[in-house]
């Protein structure tokens, strides 16, 4: 029963922790995206009130859902009106990439900060903080980075992927000729339907997982690797 108890106790936890830390990032994403396309000349995201660290301004349900049980979700597309660019192609490459820029940035100080807490504390080896009973204040904060740092990293993987709606596919158009541009807008709402199908049959069908973590691997190693430099400071 205690076991039992624990074990819900840590997946509320988890959740509460996904939940706070999806919070967080969305605005972080999102506003790096309307940003972006401010700084390439369109206002659109910003008179949509889109560039702002308030979550509920860029929740999308679905998304947020999936976030709290799978680790993986999205917000609300930011309105960009690409005709207002003078580099069109240009301006859409990189509002696409700022997005999963910002997410991998925004790991890489958690992983910072949270390799500090642990090289001050010596709570434990950071790279492998889980849930257990008699946790300090400084094993939690560390979890909590650490699974801010897993969900950036996994964000910014899962939005570079070449498919529709996502950043990769956005960044991918911004290269190919303008038929391909007329193909998608007059196909959208198919592609956009059959990327939902291809995502629900990729939680009962791993190997359509495995390319996602395998990539999600390489750049949640290079994260930590990037801050391995850090408990030297503090004589470890």
């Amino acid at each position: 029963m205690f076991e039992s108890d624990f074990i819900t106790t840590a997946l509320i936890l988890l959740i509460v922790v996904r939940l706070a830390v999806f919070m967080l990032i969305v605005p972080i994403h999102e506003s790096a995206h309307g940003l972006m396309a401010h700084w390439f000349g369109d206002d659109t995201a910003k008179d949509a009130g889109r560039i702002t660290l308030n979550p509920f301004a860029h929740l999308d349900i679905a998304g947020f859902v999936l976030m709290l049980f799978l680790g993986v979700g999205w917000a609300k597309p930011v309105p960009v009106n690409p005709s207002k660019f003078k580099k069109r192609r240009l301006g859409m490459a990189m509002v696409s990439l700022a997005g999963p820029l910002s997410n991998l940035i925004a790991a890489f100080l958690g992983a910072a900060v949270c390799a500090v807490i642990v090289s001050v504390s010596s709570a434990s080896d950071y790279t492998v903080l889980e849930l257990k009973e008699g946790m300090s204040a400084a094993q939690i904060a560390a979890m909590i980075l650490y699974v801010f740092v897993e969900i950036n990293v996994s964000l910014a993987v899962f939005n570079l992927i070449p498919l529709p709606p996502l950043d990769g596919f956005n960044i991918l158009r911004s290269f190919m000729p303008v038929k391909f541009d007329m193909w998608v807008f007059k196909n959208y709402r198919a592609i956009n339907t059959a990327f939902i199908i291809l995502l629900i049959l990729s939680t009962h069908i791993y190997e359509l997982q495995l390319p996602y973590l395998y990539a999600r691997g390489i750049a949640e190693t290079l994260i930590w690797l990037s801050v391995s430099w850090i408990p030297s400071l503090f004589g470890f």
